[in-house]
């Protein structure tokens, strides 16, 4: 099924600023922007410049601890590095730990919060020759997405297609990266096969359910709410399971059992999915928001020949084997199409400014949200 571009936006229904769709043209105002300061010719190692503004971390603790201020610019680039003038930045889940205290960014990192951007190229490092000043790109990053500037490997950045504005480019990098390393490049999801998806209403499990039904894949979710479970299929999911009422191991065990499971979950669910599993099942646990230990059942996963992963995508290396480097060029080369032909498409469900972290914050925090929220980096 194909929907066009620019983005899957949903309702938004917690009453706040409606996501809008773009038309790409606010590149122009952030060329502009750069080449009023004389960088668009820049490239080379070494470089920095005055300072920027970003959102400021004042202490650890609820949104409010978020502020808006001015911080150094970024070294760089260095030589196969990527500058970046950003024009808006995907909140996460891991953006919300960071700022409670309990998900450091790893050593050489940005403090500033922030994992995945989009905007324009402002400059290049030597060596790079996929992007030039001036091209429209989203980056995976290790930290420090929340700011005007930002600099990235090379390795680590996309085209946005024609058709796709840069508010909803934001939102694809860290879900296409975590979806694709963990479904099609460690699970092998493929044709005929049943996918669970936990937290359906995400921003990871919005287009976990486009990048399996583009498989072949039958897609069961669960939410905890029917406008969830009414987005997700919507999107090609088949089997909805509200988790506040129903029990998944029964609903998904009358279906024969989950292929793959992708859990978000953690410990609260570890021995749930693994009864859920078919055999040569696959769970692939991607978050830990119930809980960091919990028991395993191993008899059961031996009986069933499961096998269990656990990833962490921020702190993979740069480059080798299984590092972000990889990941962004299976997206590149496999699932970057079926964005740029509509088949897999950003859910947005609002887009704040800057200013308004705070705000934005609450909103993925929220049951009712569906989909990603982003920031518009380049609106105060």
């Amino acid at each position: 099924m194909h929907r066009k571009h620019p983005t899957a936006r949903t309702r938004n229904p917690t009453g706040t600023r409606q996501a809008r769709t773009g038309d790409g043209k606010r590149a122009g105002g952030l060329r502009e922007r750069w080449l009023r300061r004389g960088r668009g010719s820049c490239e080379g190692e070494g470089r920095k410049v005055a300072g920027m503004y970003a959102v400021t971390l004042e202490g650890f603790g609820g949104p409010e601890v978020l502020g808006w201020g001015e911080v150094p610019d970024p070294a760089g680039p260095a030589a196969g590095e990527v500058l970046i003038d950003v024009a808006a930045a995907g909140v996460n889940r891991a953006d919300l730990m960071q700022r409670q205290g309990f998900y450091p960014p790893p050593p050489g990192a940005s403090e500033i919060i922030g994992l995945e951007v989009s905007g324009v190229v402002e400059a290049i490092g030597a060596g790079v020759t996929d992007f030039r000043p001036g091209d429209r790109v989203c980056a995976l990053l290790s930290g420090g997405g929340y700011a005007e500037r930002v600099v990235v490997a090379a390795t680590q950045v996309l085209p946005v297609p024609d058709g796709l504005d840069l508010a909803a480019a934001a939102a694809l990098p860290e879900v296409a990266a975590t979806v694709w390393s963990n479904l099609v490049m460690r699970a092998g999801l493929h044709a005929g096969q049943l996918l669970l998806i936990h937290g359906g209403g995400s921003g990871i499990g919005t287009h976990a359910i486009q990048v399996a039904v583009s498989r072949g894949a039958r897609v069961a979710v669960t939410a905890g709410s029917q406008p969830k479970l009414d987005r997700c299929a919507e999107l090609g999911a088949s089997i909805l399971i509200n988790y506040r009422d129903e029990d998944f191991v029964a609903v998904v065990g009358a279906a024969g059992g989950a292929d793959v499971i992708l859990d978000n979950m953690g410990a609260a669910y570890l021995n749930r999915n693994v009864e859920a599993l078919a055999e040569d099942g696959q769970l692939c646990v991607i978050g830990l928001q119930g809980g960091t230990t919990g028991e395993l059942n191993i008899s059961a996963l031996l009986g069933k020949r499961g096998t269990v992963h656990a990833t962490n995508l921020r702190r993979r290396p740069a480059t080798g084997r299984s590092s972000k480097a990889e990941i962004i060029a299976e997206l590149r080369r496999h699932l970057w199409p079926l964005v740029a032909d509509g088949t897999v498409a950003p859910v947005v469900s609002a887009e704040l400014p800057a200013t308004e972290a705070a705000e934005a914050h609450r909103l993925l925090d929220s049951p009712e949200t569906v989909g990603k929220v982003i920031l518009r980096i380049d609106e105060r």
